[in-house]
């Protein structure tokens, strides 16, 4: 199909004019496939056209067995993929590429040859790459001209010397070029594989230039490259960090942040998470000084952070409960001297009543002091009298750890009375204890403790420590009531207590 162009009421075919360039030229495929060449290519590559079209360029075209071959084919395969991937023009000024001809005997032999090529890519309304164009023009003589060094050959003094000179300065560009843009993909590839977050900035808009993986999965993998921070991350608005980077960009002075909270959206639609991060915002600096953009690296230590708070919070509530504990021994120390003069007598009231305040530590370690359940509270303080001379009947309640301790102390003095005084302190005694929890808006637990099949209960002729220690657990600590029944079948004591938030303190 031919393509026509108009200039000046002339219609000219370009196929045609492309093919009758005297400049080599080729047309390649993003996918580095040969889609057209003109005829001065073919001339100047010993090439036919029916044999090279939709063929991979370096399957047509390899520079040859040497050991040179493989970097040439590489200098040539790295200018069209930058032309392609940059989307910019690229130049290679000198590059060794041996061509194959057949000699007199029909044998394929590959002369070295020089080339200068430039890559040209070619965009669709869309700015998609779709074709390469590539330009070469074939320096061989003047880079022999140049090695030779001698004025006495085919060309004049002053071509020697301007022809030399320009090579060996294309040439030394050319290396140069190449080893910085190989330390520059050495930078990148550091850059993108950091363990932390690394983006860059760019102008006091602070538009991202590129930013590394960790930075994607720190802020939800949103697509960042080219716009303002302002509008790539609006939800930063009101936490100071726009300000932050307004004040490097202006001062030329770096901020660094340790533990900084920030408020980020993971995911579309979602709420803030809180993210804990360590920081720091370097200015950039161009040429003449002036700060261009701002380098941004960190890490996320929001589980250090968390952590930290975790830790302190059990530190405090470890302090808050041993000074608690202390008091409650000292409590029991006091109490139980009061009722028992005997040393001997003391010291067993005193050691039975730490064991029920040890059993119910036990219960709250193996929840990790989030609260323990009302039965094995029961189960615990009444396994020494016998599983089948307790009855117990209720619901699972999971009880707070102050509850959970003061119900342990309570549940102590009911068994150890009724084994002293009561139905435990005969053969056939029983405890049958019922509970059940009402209004569920504000739960409030209801329990009986009932004896039976023991000797009458009789109202004690002065207050012990148990019925003090019973009473002032369920009135003070718990903040519910008590009510204590001396029946002539036993004991019956009625308690009813607030749970959960609704329970005052």
């Amino acid at each position: 199909m031919k393509v026509l162009a108009k200039s000046g009421g002339l219609s000219v075919d370009l196929a045609s004019a492309f093919d009758a360039s005297p400049n080599p030229y080729v047309l390649i495929t993003p996918d580095l496939h040969i889609a057209g060449v003109n005829q001065a290519y073919l001339d100047v590559t010993n090439s036919d056209r029916d044999a090279i079209i939709g063929q991979p360029l370096f399957a047509a075209f390899d520079s040859g067995p040497g050991e040179e071959a493989p970097e040439n084919v590489r200098q040539v395969r790295a200018s069209l993929e930058k032309a392609r991937d940059t989307r910019q023009r690229d130049h290679l000024a000198l590059v060794k590429y041996s061509i194959s001809h057949r000699d007199a005997d029909g044998r394929e032999v590959f002369e070295d040859r020089y080339w200068s090529a430039t890559h040209t890519p070619m965009l669709d309304d869309q700015g998609e790459v779709v074709f390469l164009l590539q330009h070469t023009t074939d320096i061989t003589e003047l880079q022999h001209l140049r090695e030779r060094g001698s004025p006495r050959q085919s060309a004049s003094a002053l071509d020697s010397m301007l022809g030399g000179a320009v090579l060996g300065r294309a040439a030394q560009v050319q290396e140069d070029n190449r080893r910085l843009e190989t330390e520059r993909r050495r930078l990148v590839e550091m850059f993108m594989q950091a363990p932390g977050f690394v983006a860059v900035l760019d102008g006091p808009d602070h538009v991202f230039q590129m930013h590394n993986p960790a930075y994607a999965q720190l802020i939800g993998h949103r697509d960042l490259t080219g716009k303002p921070i302002r509008d790539a991350l609006p939800e930063l608005a009101g936490q100071g960090y726009y300000e932050f980077l307004d004040t490097v960009f202006v001062t030329g002075e770096p901020h660094e942040g340790r533990g900084s909270l920030v408020q980020l959206q993971r995911t579309p639609g979602a709420p803030l998470e809180n993210v804990f991060l360590n920081f720091i915002y370097q200015p950039i600096r161009d040429a003449d000084g002036q700060v261009a953009g701002i380098f941004v690296q960190g890490h996320d230590v929001t589980e250090t952070v968390v952590s930290a708070e975790r830790q302190k919070l059990m530190i405090d509530e470890l302090n808050h409960r041993v000074k608690n504990t202390l008091a409650t021994v000292q409590s029991i120390a006091m109490q139980t001297a009061r009722s028992h003069a005997d040393p001997g007598t003391f010291a067993a009231g005193f050691q039975a009543r730490l064991m029920a305040l040890s059993h119910t530590h036990d219960l709250l370690t193996r929840s990790h002091w989030e609260g323990a359940d009302l039965r094995a509270i029961l189960e615990h303080e009444t396994e020494a009298h016998g599983p089948h001379r307790i009855s117990l009947n209720g619901p699972p309640v999971a009880l707070e750890p102050a509850a959970a301790l003061s119900f342990g102390m309570i549940f102590h003095e009911l068994a150890t009375n009724a084994a002293k005084y009561g139905a435990l302190s005969a053969p056939d005694g029983r405890i049958l204890v019922d509970w059940g929890v009402a209004d569920q808006s504000s739960p409030v637990l209801h329990l009986t403790w009932r004896e039976i099949g023991g000797p009458p209960a009789t109202p004690p002729t002065r207050r012990g420590f148990g019925s003090r220690l019973i009473e002032r657990n369920i009135r003070h600590d718990l903040a519910g009531e008590v009510k204590l029944e001396y029946a002539e079948t036993g004991l019956c004591a009625e308690l009813s207590v607030p749970l959960g938030a609704e329970r005052a303190s």
